[in-house]
């Protein structure tokens, strides 16, 4: 059984910072990627940055140069340091793994809510 535990989310003002985590736990042989993504109320859900296990990253064009994703030494904890946040990151943050357990699927953890107040 595979488990992501995401943690971090808050409220916090404009211009501010938050830093989220993610741990994955259970039987894991290896993992592929690890991405968090969000979801803001009326809208879909969309990737906000990936990490490869060997440190490759991506971001969206609307959180580059503010966002930073991160993997622990472990390689199974991702983060995702949030600075000068704005109204519009306002959303459900998930955190999403691709990796091999007694096989190889895509987990989610539950979500954490990040809410930046103007």
């Amino acid at each position: 059984q595979v488990q992501l535990v995401e943690s971090g989310g808050g409220l916090v003002q404009a211009g501010g910072s938050l830093r989220l985590s993610c741990a994955a736990s259970g039987n894991i042989v290896s993992i592929n990627t690890m991405d968090w993504h969000r979801q803001a109320p009326g809208k879909q859900r969309e990737l906000v940055a990936a990490i490869t296990s060997g440190g490759g990253t991506n971001y969206a064009d609307s959180v580059k140069g503010r966002f930073t994703i991160s993997m622990g030494n472990a390689k199974n904890t991702v983060y995702l340091q949030m600075n000068n946040l704005k109204p519009e990151d306002t959303a459900v943050y998930y955190c999403h793994a691709d990796l091999v357990a007694s096989y190889r699927g895509s987990w989610w953890g539950q979500g954490t809510q990040v809410t930046v107040s103007s």
